[in-house]
C-alpha cells in the first residue's frame, strides 16, 4: 500500500506582476524523508518555499500538508501545523544569547505573553531549548550572543530554533550557504537523524551538492520557474536535462 504524501504541490503557480516565477509546479515529498528542490539562481525555489510557509499567496495551484489544504492560511498558522523554517538571509536576534533566541520559539506554542515567557520560562521549557542546543553542538556557547557566533554557528543556531516549535515539517532555505567543510559535515549528520530519528521531514533548497548529493532521499530540480527533472541523487546527477541547467547544452552533450 502507498504511503500518502506528506506534503503535496499541485500546479503552483506564482505571478508578479507580467512575471511567472513558478509555473504549474507540482511535486510530492514522503513523510519522514530528505527531499532537496534545486535548480540555478532564479529558478523559483525560494518562492516556492515563500509560498508552501505562507509568506507569498500563489496565483494557482494547491498546496495540501497531509491532506489539508494550506494554500490560503496565513503564515501566523504554520508553526501550529508543525511547520518551522530557516532563511537565506540569517533571521537571529543579534543581541540575545543562543539560549534566548532558541527560547524565543518555544513561545509559539506558549500562551502566556513573551515578556514573561522569556523572563520566568519553566524547568521544563529551559532542558528542552538546553537539549536542542546540545542537538546542534552550541551547548559552550549557551550564553553567547548571536552576533558574537561565527556564520557556520548561526546557520546551526537558527535550525535549533526552527525545532523549538515541535515540527513536523522542516523547510531550510540554503542552510549550507557560506559553511566551512567541518560545519557541512556537522549539517550532514544533523539532518539525517532529524529524519530517521526523529521523522522529521525535510524540504531544503540548497546549491552545495556535496550536501544534497549526500542527505537526498529525493531531488526536484527547477529551471526558470518550471520543474525540469525529479528522482534520485544517482538519477538526478545523470540527468541531461539537469547537467545542461547548470553547465549550459555543451556539457549536457559530452
Amino acid at each position: 500500500m502507498s504511503v500518502a504524501p506528506f506534503l503535496d504541490i499541485q500546479g503552483l503557480t506564482v505571478r508578479f506582476g507580467g512575471l511567472t516565477a513558478v509555473n504549474e509546479l507540482s511535486f510530492q515529498v514522503q513523510p519522514g524523508t530528505i527531499h532537496a528542490l534545486i535548480g540555478p539562481n532564479g529558478a523559483g525555489k525560494s518562492t516556492t518555499f515563500n509560498c508552501i510557509s505562507r509568506y507569498y499567496q500563489p496565483s494557482g495551484g494547491r498546496i495540501l500538508l497531509q491532506g489539508q489544504e494550506i494554500s490560503h492560511l496565513p503564515a501566523s498558522r504554520m508553526a501550529s501545523l508543525g511547520v518551522a523554517r530557516t532563511f537565506q538571509n540569517l533571521e537571529l536576534f543579534n543581541e540575545l544569547s543562543v539560549f534566548e533566541n532558541v527560547l524565543l520559539g518555544c513561545h509559539a506554542h506558549g500562551t502566556r505573553t513573551l515578556g514573561a515567557f522569556l523572563s520566568r520560562p519553566s524547568a521544563e521549557i529551559r532542558d528542552f531549548v538546553d537539549s536542542l542546543i546540545d542537538r546542534v553542538g552550541l551547548l559552550h556557547e549557551r550564553q553567547t550572543l548571536a552576533c558574537e557566533l561565527d556564520f557556520g554557528h548561526q546557520k546551526l543556531l537558527e535550525i535549533a530554533r526552527a525545532l523549538a516549535i515541535k515540527p513536523r515539517l522542516l523547510l531550510l532555505d540554503e542552510p549550507a550557504a557560506g559553511l566551512r567543510n567541518r560545519d557541512i559535515e556537522s549539517l550532514d549528520q544533523l539532518l539525517t537523524k532529524l529524519a530517521r530519528d526523529d521523522g522529521i521531514t525535510v524540504l531544503l533548497v540548497e546549491h552545495v551538492m556535496q550536501l544534497v548529493m549526500s542527505i537526498s532521499d529525493h531531488i526536484t530540480v527547477m529551471s526558470f520557474g518550471e520543474k525540469i527533472a525529479e528522482g534520485t541523487p544517482q538519477q538526478i546527477g545523470k540527468d541531461p536535462r539537469v547537467i545542461e541547467a547548470y553547465l549550459g547544452k555543451g556539457a549536457a552533450h559530452e
